[in-house]
């Protein structure tokens, strides 16, 4: 498959759409800040494709995003591939009726 293999074109593309800050939150960090990749049309269905094309036909019935990229990737992956979706989140930050597990 196309899709899982590092030379697939779309792989680059995602790649150069990311940018990268350095020495943030502190120093020795190389953030991956995502938001250029939100603004590049391509590049974000590009990334959103490369799941749904790894993952469709897998009987997977929810996809859990955990916050925030979780939030952003995770929805329209669900859509495609026909599953729900379920946001993760710290702590009463939802609300109604929830599940947690404890984990270290």
């Amino acid at each position: 498959m196309a899709s899982q293999d590092d030379r697939d074109p779309r792989i680059a593309r995602i790649s150069s759409a990311i940018r990268v800050i350095p020495d943030f939150p502190k120093k020795g960090i190389l953030f991956q800040d995502i938001t250029t990749l939100l603004l590049d049309i391509k590049a974000f269905r590009d990334t959103i494709d490369l799941f749904v094309e790894r993952y469709r036909g897998k009987d997977i019935s929810v996809v859990a995003g955990v916050e925030a990229r979780g939030f952003i990737f995770g929805p329209p992956i669900a859509l495609a591939i026909g599953a729900k979706f379920v946001p993760m989140r710290k702590p009463n930050k939802l609300p109604g009726l929830y599940s947690s597990t404890f984990f270290s």
